[in-house]
């Protein structure tokens, strides 16, 4: 069984946190597990609501699910996630225009499903420092590194790197990228939020995670890391070792 650890924080420049953190390493209906990062957007509370909401009804939906298809599963519990928020938006208007990220990860012995909406990432790490990013954002940077015009390390600094092109509660016809891929013995999945990655490099998250011993004292050093940083966002991480045989990755 996959053994996890969640760490959230409102960083050191936000008043609130519109970030959410769901794991479950257990079944939950078709899913033998599941992992969530969910990142908020909108005025007043709407962003907290939006991350909170969208992931508490993919997990109840999960739950409830007839579906014996995981990924049809996952892409059905977003969508009414999506119209929940929408409903929402056009009834009240504080909460108009809400939206969230979403990233999502499940592990069925070495083969692993993953969901994405929006720039909150999943990574893929094996020991003892490589880093693979495997979602792809939907950012206007991430469209302006796909048609050649910035490079990654560019990008990190633009000045307009925090918008994203596709949200839960953002779109009429919520589209879900999936990706399934087999996993090696070692690898640690790792989920999180664009407060993490705007503040470290990925080779230096790479660092941080197989400094540490634990999945506990590696987000928690992440954590600390990107807020001493700057801390200018809301800080997420999931930490999953999909194989826990009691030993950490070398």
């Amino acid at each position: 069984m996959p053994s996890s650890f969640s760490i959230t924080d409102t960083g050191r420049k936000r008043k609130n946190n519109q970030d959410y953190v769901f794991t479950s390493d257990i079944a939950m209906g078709p899913l033998p597990n599941l992992y969530i990062v969910a990142d908020g957007m909108g005025g007043h509370n709407a962003g907290e609501y939006a991350s909170r909401y969208t992931v508490d009804t993919v997990a109840a939906n999960i739950v409830q699910s007839q579906e014996t298809n995981a990924s049809r599963a996952l892409d059905l519990a977003l969508k009414e996630a999506n119209r929940g928020l929408q409903e929402e938006g056009a009834a009240n208007p504080a909460m108009y225009g809400m939206g969230t990220t979403f990233v999502a990860a499940s592990v069925s012995g070495s083969r692993l499903l993953a969901a994405n909406v929006g720039d909150s990432r999943l990574y893929v790490l094996h020991a003892p420092s490589r880093i693979r990013q495997v979602t792809v954002d939907h950012s206007y940077v991430e469209e302006l590194i796909q048609a050649g015009k910035v490079d990654r390390e560019t990008a990190r600094t633009l000045p307009n790197r925090n918008i994203i092109t596709r949200a839960v509660g953002a779109e009429q016809e919520l589209v879900v990228d999936f990706y399934r891929e087999d996993l090696l013995d070692g690898d640690i999945l790792l989920l999180c939020s664009d407060g993490l990655t705007n503040m470290l490099t990925d080779d230096r998250i790479a660092q941080i995670v197989f400094e540490n011993r634990s999945l506990e004292t590696a987000a928690d050093r992440l954590l600390y890391e990107a807020n001493m940083a700057g801390g200018q966002d809301n800080i997420s991480v999931v930490l999953v070792n999909p194989f826990d045989t009691g030993r950490w990755p070398k």
